[in-house]
């Protein structure tokens, strides 16, 4: 038996035996992941739904940046946030730095970009399609704003997971603000790169096949969403035909 095979053999005894460890540091992971995502998808949500209604001179200049934040590295994320928490920095009274919440805070910067530019994108199409039909009847940029998000919501709920995804699958940022402390700032992704570096294969691929099934999970139920949409347009279709 090779060394990838034994390492497997252990990672799924791990998992299956409900390792204390390894299911710590998947909560763990979960937790920051799944904070991050509510605070930075609700800010996102609204400044995406207000950008893609919204009209003004530096609008497109605006929309450049953002789109221009998507490629942001995860280890500039966290050099900045690692720059304004550590002690001398603006923020450094708070105390956060290599703590749980210097991790969330890393990952809202991480997830914001991402879920503002998609639903801007995703309103904005909206908004060329029956924005002009919603003014007619007299509804003003935050109640377009909020009805094309409602009637789009489908499509926001796998922005929202596409989010999740990103921030549970991201390690540079979180492993320079909370310095990867074992019981305390250690998630799925920087273990999976201690344990490597350890040689304690068998932890660290137990860690992926989480992590990986995790993602799978996220990308199955965005399957799913996207095919009960359809489905369910194409009856609504069929039955006003009907009618």
């Amino acid at each position: 038996m090779n060394t990838f095979q034994e390492s497997l053999a252990r990672a799924l005894q791990l998992v299956a035996g409900a390792d204390p460890l390894l299911f710590s540091i998947v909560g763990r992971s979960l937790a920051v992941s799944g904070l991050a995502c509510l605070i930075g998808c609700a800010l996102g949500l609204v400044l995406g739904g207000w950008l893609g209604v919204a009209r003004f001179p530096a609008r497109g200049a605006l929309v450049t940046v953002l789109n221009t934040l998507l490629a942001v590295p995860s280890v500039v994320v966290g050099l900045v946030v690692y720059l304004l928490l550590s002690r001398s920095g603006p923020l450094g009274f708070l105390g956060w730095l290599f703590s749980f919440q210097a991790m969330v805070v890393a990952q809202v910067l991480l997830v914001l970009p991402v879920c503002t530019a998609l639903t801007r994108q995703v309103v904005e199409d909206a908004d060329r399609a029956n924005g002009e039909q919603l003014q007619s009847l007299g509804a003003g940029g935050g109640l377009r704003s909020l009805l094309l998000a409602f009637d789009e919501r489908y499509a926001l709920l796998t922005v929202l997971l596409a989010c999740f995804g990103r921030a549970v699958s991201e390690v540079g940022a979180v492993m320079i603000v909370g310095g990867n402390i074992e019981g305390f700032t250690r998630v799925m992704t920087t273990a999976i790169a201690l344990e490597t570096s350890k040689g304690d294969l068998p932890l660290a691929l137990a860690l992926g096949l989480v992590l990986l099934a995790v993602v799978l999970a996220l990308n199955a139920v965005i399957a799913l969403v996207t095919r009960w949409r359809g489905a369910h347009a194409e009856g609504v279709v069929l039955a006003g035909a009907a009618a």
